[in-house]
Order: C-alpha cells, then structure tokens, then sequence
C-alpha cells in the first residue's frame, strides 16, 4: 500500500506521516504564530532537511513580502534578525511563489542572481540553500513558508513535496491566527468605543470630554492635537470651538475661517472625511496651511460631526509628523465623532438632552452587543455553544421574538437551518431542517449580499411559493429581517431574525444586525476551518491506525506467482480493468488469492498513491458491520463514546476491497447500494450526509447469481456489483503453476527459518502436482511450510503417502469434485474431533478461514453426527 508521500521520505530517519500528524497537533495546540514555528522547528527536521523556517506574508497594503516569524532548529548563534523585513514583490523568492502559486527550490543561493535582497539578507546569516512553498487556504492567498538549510542542495523533489503538504496543513492555521488577531484588534477597538461612551456619558463639560479622548485614544489612532470646528449659522462661517493639544499653539478657540476655506468646512459640506498627509504639499486653505506649518502640524484628518439631527461641523486630529491614515483609523475616528457629536449637541441644546441622551445610551449599548459578540466569537469556536451565547447578547439590545442561521454545507449544497433562539421555546423550525425554496425570505439576502427586510404584507405575497415565508406568518411574525454571512467574497449563508410586534425594523436596527452578522460570519469561518483541522488531524491518526496494523499483518504470499494460461488470462483482465474506475467483483474459492488481485487492480490503478483499505464483511459481527463501513457519531448507539470514522470514509480518494461480500446482511446491502451508485453516505447517529470518491472491489467464494435465486442477496446489488468480474482460477486447474509455488514458499520460510533446502524430489513435485488442493494456495503453502519445518536436510521432505491417502481426485474413491472436498473437509473434522476454530482445529488444517469452513459445510451438508 502506498500513500501521497515519496519512497525517499519513508525510508528517512523519521516517519513523514506521523510528523504530518504531529503538524495537525502541533496547530490544534498553538494560536499564537512564533510558538507554533518554533514547535515546527523542533518536530520535522526528522525528516526534512531544513535549519531555518520562515513565515512570510503577502502585505496588500504595500504590496511587499513581509518576514513574520524566522525560527531555527537549533541555538546556531544568529544573531540577524530578519523579523519584520520587507521585501518588493518583484525582488522577493516568496513574492514569486505567492504570485505563481508553486513551490520554488533554490539549490545554491550563491549561484542565484535573482531576489538580490530577499537573498543576500539570507545568505548573512549563512542559509545555503532554500525552499519556498505556498502557504494558500480554499479562501485566499496568505504568503509563504521558507525552509533554509546551511548546506547546498539539501532539498529534494521528495523534500518539497513533503514540506508543501506541511504547508497546506500550515495555511489554515496561520489563516485563524490571523481572523483571531483581526478579533482581537476589534475587540480592543470596540472597547475603546465602549470607553468613548461612558466618557461622553461622565463629562458634561466638553473641554474636559475632549482632554480624555486625547488620552484614551492615541492607543489606536496616533495624534498630537484634537479640534472640534462647528458652523456658525449666523455667519456662516467655521469656528474652533475646543482645542486640546500637547505642546504649545497660537491656535486659540473662537478662530473663524470662510467654510471653503478650512478643511473642516468642506467636510461640514460634503460629509466626507478629509485627509491631508502632508500639510507642506497641500495648496488648499492657504490661510490656515500657514498656521499649522508655523504650529508645526505635518498631517491631519478631519471627520464630520453630524447627528441624526443636524450637522454640527467637524473634528481633526493632527499630527506633528507626516503620516499616511489608514481606513481603520479613519474609520475609528469618524465613529468617535459621531459619539462626540451626540455629547455636543446636547451640550449646545439643554432641551433636547433627555432625547439624546437615550441616543447615546442605545449606542453605549450597542458598543457593549458588539463587544459582548466579539468576546462570544474569540472564547467558542464552536458553533452549538456560540450560537445561543450570540442570541442572549442579540435580545438584550434589539427586541425579537426568535432568530436562526441558515448555513450552507460546502458537501451537498444545500441550505441547513440552525435555531439561535425563539421566545418561550416555542420553536416553529425544524432544528436541521433542509431549506429547499429558492423563494424563500433568506434567499434574497444571500443572492445580493445585502441585508433584506420584510413586512407583513411582503410575506404574504411569498407564502404561496415559501414554505418558510408561510410559517413565518403562521407563527405571528410581523417584521423579518435577514442578512447574509459574508466572507472573502463568498456568502456562507444568513442570519435571521423576526418580530411579532407592529414596530418593524428600524435602520439603525438592521445596520447594528450587519454588524453582528459581520462578526457570525468570522465565527463560522472560524469553526469550519478548526472542523477541517480536526477532521484532517482525524484523517491522519486514522491512516495511521490502519497503516501500522496493515504493516503488522502477514500476507499470504509477497507476489503473484504463476505462468500458467489461466492465471495470464486473469492478469490481462486485471491490467484491462485497473485504470478505470469501474467496481470489479473477484470469484474465486477461498485461498485462491483474491485478495492479491484486489492489490494488483489497486497498485496498477490512478488511485495507487492513495489509501488502499480492506475490510473481511465475513469477520465482523453483523451488529457492527454497518458502523465499520460508515462510521457513527458518539452516542448513536450503546457503547459508542466517541465518533469513529468508517472505511468508506477512510478510502476516499482510494480503494476500498470488501472480502466475502456475500455475508453482509440484506438490511445493510441497501446502503452499500447507495454509496455504490451515489458515493454519499450518513455516518450511524447522523443526519449529515458524507460524499466520497472511492473505487470498490468486492470479492466472494459463493455463488451470489445463486444467492439472489434464493433471495438472499439483492439482486440491484449483485449487478452493480457485477460490473467487472473475474474469477480466480483454483490451484487444481493450474497445475503447471504448483512448481513454482513450492519452490517460492521453500525460498520464504527456509529463509525464515534459517534453514538450506537446495532441492525438491521429482516424485514429490509429481504428487503435490497430482494433488487436488481445496483450499488452494493457502493450503499450498501451510503445507510446505511444514514440510519445510520436518525437512533435517538440503532436500525437502514430503510426504507423498499423505498426499495420495488425501487425494480426493482420480483415486476411485469420489465420483465428483463435490464429493472429493465433502470427503476431504470430513476426514479434518474427524481428526480434529470436529474442532473447527483455533491453532489445531479442521480450519487451520485444511487452510482456510473459520467462517468459509463453516459455509463450505453448509453448503456441502456437512453437520456433526449425534
């Protein structure tokens, strides 16, 4: 069996699959990226060449290469820090890789002419050699991950194989990292907004307000001085109003400038943020330029201060230094203003402070949902306790009656309902239920990309094509609002809430929804990409399972040994059918290697370099076959304390070989159908449906054409099964093949047993030649091997009476082949005491399995005398 890894990294110090395992633990373990580097730095260099491992990440901003992280594999004395460096995309090795999205080996960095400072920053520090590889999630581009090594040519193709593979691994981990810092920066940033309110809501004196913004701010937005410039209307001009800065100004309140010239003027006009990032260039408003240059001002940015009201005027922060304002900061700035514009116009109008103040303490409250459901997204990554966390934040600002999510599964298309919350339990929805209307109230949502309100009357006109439109109304709902879950430009599915009140949604209610939406859909995508990394860090503990038992296993023979014309014709048939996909169904008597075959269609086919899995249908108890090919959940069933994953799921991308086909029960050959013709499943205990690509081969030593007659086999099946068949001729019809067999197993167990036999008599050739051999194969070879064991000289020994006494065929004694091998299996039982399992039972003697000498017996009448 061979899997996605090279020949040249298994045979390396370190086992490649277990360090991939060690990877998915390594990234479960670590959200903070230096420490799950230096984790990296110490886990594979077992088997990968590298001394150095860098993390370097795409800037959009910039458009440069930044290095992130440089973590080495041992105290190599470095004492050049590379952290932190940017580098253009056109001179950076990593910028090529994220453009062309291919790993990119560097053989001899002083051979390379190319990435001149990416490079020579490298080679200070003595890196010889280098290998990039992508580091891109199913969403985006993220950068690049480098391994360096103090040698020339230390990578190679089997090397950048197995690091690409780490670093897909890598790609999604470093991609949450960075959703979590982004949490984190809008937690802090929501804190500060909370903080900004309950600043407003202490201060009734506005120049003191404005002292402690200059003080809490300056935390996320960098500033020297903060103004607040309002419009006059008896005048109509712009007046500093408050002034708060650090170092001495000959800017004094009260300063009156004509509203198109002065900054804070054209933003009053057109209620747009105004930045200026380098006063010494900017030709407008010469008369105030020239006092911010006298002033030392290098850069500033104005916000409009507007209330749901009126526009009051505007806001500037300025800088004693040139600097670039990002959106964020702006951002930021403009939701301050709005918050200070509240407090202003309270200040300015003592009447209508009562109005505004709920204003601000609906905001306040709005702050603190927002932050309440950002802390709930950081602290659950998972969604069945994040969703009701979500919901009991939700009801505490923006009245309702109930919500739900609709997701959409990536596996099947379809939209999944999820219940947040509805009030006093009494839930109309179907928690799960699948959500088939195009029509429905969500699909517009998730079509625009836009948040989607509904009254009364709009879900009347949709209830005759909505069935959700429908019961919304039969539930009392009066007010509907729905709003996409966006990320990365692609909609993962809707938040939904609903109202029976008369009042219906106001703006401001469906704007703070927005955000919250914003911040569900960070969760989600959060919880899907851990969900991959588990069910990934699953995948390869399972493989690994498998593997180590397959490797424990003893095969029946290493290699198809024959040159007969009956087994060439099988071998023709199995190189015709191996690159196809089509199920192929092996016949054969038991022994006759079938399993063999099933191993050759596998290594011949496209799907060699992936999971090869077997599973004896006839070895697992009838109760526990179903969870054995499927899996289950935990808890589907007594017993079941953990999810176990299937065969069929474990073979997907490969090959999945059922023995003894014929023994699986009817109940279960209608599931075995459907993956057969649909290749989709439900694991015990689940309602999720599981699609997989897998090829099977099924083999048998029945007659199935026989068992349907009998109604013991599903006819559908046995045709779909029946697409390919081959029938493993029996040892007794290859005779000329017995030569080459016994000299085969003589080689292999003189070998094991240390032992020198050199050559076999004629005459015992002869009657192992003459010999019939039921159990085939198998039995062939527990008889050399005995032979082998009673040999005390270079020349085998066997026992030719033995074998001509058992002979079944040509001795006079049986008339056909039936009654040759009811004989034979009788004469075992008789000398076993009709023992059929264990080391000294009829079974092992005759060479074949437990269960196929229970169903020969049946099968020939055979039953022990009273």
């Amino acid at each position: 069996m061979r899997d996605t890894l090279p020949t040249e990294l298994e045979t390396s110090a370190g086992d490649p699959r277990k360090a991939l395992l060690q990877v998915a633990e390594a990234i479960s373990l670590h959200r903070d990226l230096p420490a799950l580097f230096r984790d990296l730095a110490q886990r594979l260099p077992a088997v990968a060449p590298f001394d150095f491992i860098g993390l370097v990440l795409h800037d959009p901003a910039k458009q440069v290469m930044k290095v992130h992280v440089l973590e080495t594999v041992e105290a190599l004395g470095v004492t050049n820090r590379l952290d932190g460096m940017e580098i253009p995309m056109e001179e950076s090795a990593s910028g090529w890789v994220w453009s062309h999205q291919q790993p990119l080996m560097i053989p001899s960095l002083a051979d390379e002419t190319r990435y001149k400072p990416g490079l020579g920053a490298l080679r200070s520090i003595g890196v010889q050699s280098l290998c990039f590889c992508p580091l891109t999630t199913a969403m985006r581009r993220l950068g690049a991950i480098g391994f360096g090594s103090l040698r020339t040519s230390a990578f190679g193709d089997a090397d950048v194989e197995f690091l690409n593979q780490v670093a897909k691994l890598v790609a999604v981990a470093v991609d949450n990292v960075l959703h979590h810092q982004a949490l984190s920066d809008e937690r802090d940033r929501l804190q500060l907004l909370l903080d900004v309110t309950e600043s407003i809501a202490s201060h009734r004196d506005l120049t003191r307000l404005l002292e402690d913004l200059a003080g809490r701010l300056p935390q996320l937005v960098p500033f020297d001085f903060i103004d607040a410039v309002l419009h006059d209307p008896a005048t109509d001009k712009m007046r500093l109003w408050l002034l708060v800065t650090s170092e001495p100004s000959t800017l004094r309140p009260g300063l009156e400038t004509p509203i198109e010239e002065s900054p804070g003027g054209l933003v009053w006009k057109t209620q747009q943020p105004l930045t200026v990032h380098d006063v010494a260039q900017e030709a407008r408003f010469p008369g105030l330029m020239t006092l911010f240059r006298e002033n030392g001002v290098r850069a500033f940015c104005v916000v409009p201060l507007t209330t749901a009201h009126r526009r009051l005027g505007a806001m500037g922060f300025g800088s004693l230094q040139p600097r670039v304002y990002e959106k964020r900061e702006i951002a930021l700035m403009q939701q301050v203003a709005k918050q200070v514009a509240v407090a202003l116009d309270n200040a300015l109008n003592g009447e209508t402070a009562l109005t505004y103040q709920g204003q601000l303490t609906r905001e306040r409250d709005r702050q603190r949902l927002l932050l309440e459901v950002n802390n709930a997204v950081v602290s659950h990554l998972d969604l069945d306790q994040l969703f009701p966390a979500v919901s009991a934040c939700l009801r505490r600002v923006i009245q309702h009656d109930g919500s739900s999510l609709l997701l959409c599964n990536d596996e099947t298309g379809q939209w999944r309902i999820h219940v947040l919350d509805f009030e006093r339990n009494e839930s109309f929805i179907e928690e799960g239920r699948i959500e088939e209307s195009p029509r429905s109230p969500s699909c517009q949502a998730i079509t625009t990309g836009q948040a989607a309100v509904f009254g009364e009357n709009e879900l009347r006109e949709m209830a005759d094509s909505s069935p959700m439109a429908q019961e919304l109304l039969d539930f009392g709902a009066k007010s509907f609002c729905s709003l996409p879950l966006l990320s990365h430009n692609r909609t993962l599915g809707a938040l939904n809430v609903c109202r029976r009140g008369e009042g219906g949604f106001s703006p401001e209610d469906v704007q703070l929804l927005a955000q919250v939406a914003q911040q569900v859909a960070i969760a989600v995508e959060n919880a899907l990409a851990f969900r991959e990394i588990a069910a990934l860090k699953d995948k390869l503990a399972n493989e690994k399972v498998y593997l180590e038992e397959e490797i424990q296993t003893a095969y029946n023979f290493e290699e198809i040994v024959g040159d007969s014309r009956a087994l060439k014709q099988v071998l023709k048939q199995v190189q015709t059918v191996a690159t196809t996909d089509s199920t192929v169904l092996i016949l054969g008597e038991t022994g006759s290697g079938k399993e063999l075959i099933a191993r050759a269609l596998h290594s011949l086919s496209d799907r060699r370099e992936r999971t090869f899995v077997k599973l004896n249908c006839a070895a697992i108890p009838t109760g526990l076959l179903e969870s054995e090919l499927f899996g289950h959940e935990k808890g589907a069933f007594t017993g079941a304390i953990a999810t176990k994953i299937g065969r069929f799921e474990l073979a997907d991308g490969g090959t999945i070989f059922l023995d003894e086909v014929g023994e699986i029960p009817l109940e279960l050959q209608v599931k075995l159908l459907r993956v057969l013709q649909e290749q989709e499943f439900e694991r015990l205990g689940s309602t999720r449906t599981i699609r997989v690509n897998v090829r099977v081969i099924a083999a048998t030593n029945r007659d199935l054409g026989q068992m349907v007659e009998e109604h013991k086999f599903r006819s559908d099946l046995y045709y779909r099964l029946k697409v390919f068949p081959i029938t493993v001729p029996p040892l007794r019809e290859r005779a000329e093949d017995v030569p080459l067999l016994v000299r085969h197993f003589v080689q292999k167990f003189a070998a094991r047993m240390k032992r020198r036999i050199e050559t076999v008599p004629a005459e015992a050739m002869k009657a192992l030649q003459a010999y019939s051999w039921p159990g085939n194969v198998r039995e062939l070879e527990n008889y050399i091997e005995r032979a082998v064991i009673l040999s005390s000289g270079s020349e085998l020994f066997v026992s030719t009476a033995e074998l001509k006494r058992a002979a079944p065929v040509g001795n006079g004694s049986a008339t056909t082949l039936e009654d040759a091998e009811r004989e034979h299996i009788l004469k075992a039982l008789r000398e076993t005491n009709w023992v059929i399992g264990g080391d000294a039972g009829a079974a092992a003697r005759l060479g074949m399995k437990r269960t196929t000498l229970q169903s020969k017996m049946q099968k020939l009448g055979i039953a022990r005398p009273r």
